[in-house]
C-alpha cells in the first residue's frame, strides 16, 4: 500500500482548524498525524477495515485519495476525526485540534472548553453568498445512491451507510429552530436513505411539529465534512430551541461562515464538502438496519422501520472528502465525544 504523509505549505492555525474540515487536515499534516493512502480502496469493508485498525492503535488518521467506484469527484475519504494519539504527551491532541486547542490539551481543558460554551451568548451565524461547494452539482433525474462508493461498514450491517460523521439540517415549521444532529443513514434506493429517527430526540420532535401542520414534508439539508467544531456541538445535547449553529459560534468565539442551499433557505456550513439536499418524508418509511454500533455488536434481525430521506440535490467541493466514522469495540468517535460532550449538560 502506498501512503505519504508529505506536509503542505501553509499551515492553518487551530483556530482556523476548528472552522474548516479541510484546514484541520492541513493542521494534522502538520502535527505528523495524518496519512495519505493512494492505493485504491474499496469501499466495501476494507476502507472501514482500516478505519477500525487505527480506531484500535491509537495510529494516524488515514485519508483515502484513491476509493474504488469514484466518480464526477465524489470522493474521497476520512477517517478517525477524533481517535487517540499513541503518545501519552498528546494523546487527545486529534480532539484538541477538533476545538482549536493545542494538541498537548488535558481531558479536563477539553471538557472546560466544551462546557464553558453554554455559559456564552450565542452568536449568529454570517450568511455568505456562495461556497465552494456550489461548484459541482447533480440535479435530482441524475442523482443515483446507488452508483456512488458509498462504504459498507460493517460485514453484517443492513446496507451501506453514506451518513456516519456528517450533520442533518432540519428546522421549525415557524422557522425559530434549527437543528443539526448527528444520525445514522443507509442508502434506501437510488435517491432515498433511510435515516434512525429517534423517539424523543430533537429530529423527532421537529417531525411533529411539521406533522401538526398537515405537511408531507420538510425541507432536509445532510451536510459532510463540516467544521470539526460543528461535528462536536451536533453531538451535544444542546437544549430544545437552540441553534447549534450559534452555539458552535459561543464555542469557539467566532461566528460561523453558513450558506444557502440551493433547492431550500436552509443554512449549512459553508466549508462543507459535500452538501444532500432534500425532504424528510413524513409519512414514507424504509427498513433501517443491522448496524454494528459502539458496543461492537450487530444484533441479528435488529431491522426497523424508519423515515425516508428523498435527495434532490447534491453539491460538492472538488475532490470531494466524505468522513466516515466506524463504530466498535476499544476506540471510536462515539467513546470520544459522547464523554466528553455529556458534561455540558449542566443547564
Amino acid at each position: 500500500m502506498h501512503v505519504s504523509t508529505r506536509l503542505h505549505s501553509g499551515v492553518p492555525s487551530p483556530k482556523d482548524a476548528q472552522l474548516d474540515f479541510r484546514q484541520f487536515l492541513e493542521i494534522l499534516r502538520h502535527d505528523k498525524d495524518l496519512v495519505e493512502i493512494n492505493d485504491e480502496i474499496d469501499p466495501h469493508l476494507e476502507a472501514a477495515a482500516i478505519v477500525r485498525r487505527v480506531s484500535e492503535t491509537d495510529n494516524l488518521a488515514p485519508l483515502f485519495n484513491n476509493i474504488k467506484g469514484s466518480k464526477r469527484g465524489l470522493w474521497r475519504m476520512f477517517g478517525n476525526a477524533a481517535s487517540l494519539r499513541p503518545n501519552k504527551s498528546d494523546k487527545y491532541g486529534r480532539l484538541a485540534r477538533n476545538l482549536g486547542l493545542d494538541p498537548a490539551a488535558t481531558w479536563k481543558e477539553l471538557t472546560a472548553k466544551t462546557i464553558a460554551a453554554k455559559d456564552k451568548a450565542p452568536l449568529k451565524p454570517i450568511v455568505l453568498p456562495t461556497a465552494p461547494f456550489k461548484k459541482n452539482s447533480i440535479s435530482a433525474e441524475d442523482i443515483d445512491l446507488l452508483d456512488l462508493p458509498v462504504p459498507q461498514l460493517h460485514a453484517g450491517d443492513g446496507g451501506r451507510y453514506m451518513q456516519t460523521y456528517g450533520i442533518h439540517v432540519l428546522r421549525t415549521p415557524d422557522k425559530r429552530w434549527t437543528n443539526w444532529s448527528i444520525f445514522r443513514g443507509m442508502v434506501h434506493d437510488r435517491n432515498h436513505l433511510c435515516c434512525l429517527v429517534g423517539t424523543g430526540q430533537h429530529n423527532s420532535m421537529l417531525r411533529d411539529e411539521w406533522r401538526a401542520t398537515g405537511a408531507k414534508e420538510m425541507p432536509w439539508a445532510l451536510a459532510l465534512g463540516v467544521p470539526p467544531a460543528a461535528n462536536l456541538v451536533a453531538a451535544l445535547p444542546v437544549p430544545k430551541n437552540v441553534s447549534e449553529g450559534e452555539y458552535v459560534g459561543a464555542l469557539v468565539g467566532q461566528p460561523l461562515e453558513l450558506v444557502e442551499c440551493d433547492n431550500s433557505d436552509l443554512l449549512v456550513p459553508a466549508s462543507s464538502e459535500i452538501v444532500l439536499e432534500g425532504a424528510f418524508l413524513l409519512e414514507e418509511t424504509g427498513m433501517e438496519g443491522p448496524f454494528g454500533d459502539f458496543l461492537g455488536v450487530v444484533f441479528d434481525g435488529d431491522v426497523h422501520k424508519q423515515p425516508l430521506f428523498r435527495v434532490d440535490k447534491i453539491t460538492y467541493r472538488d475532490d470531494a472528502i466524505m468522513p466516515i466514522s466506524v463504530p466498535g469495540r476499544i476506540t471510536d468517535e462515539s467513546v470520544r465525544i459522547f464523554p466528553a460532550t455529556n458534561l455540558a449538560t449542566a443547564y
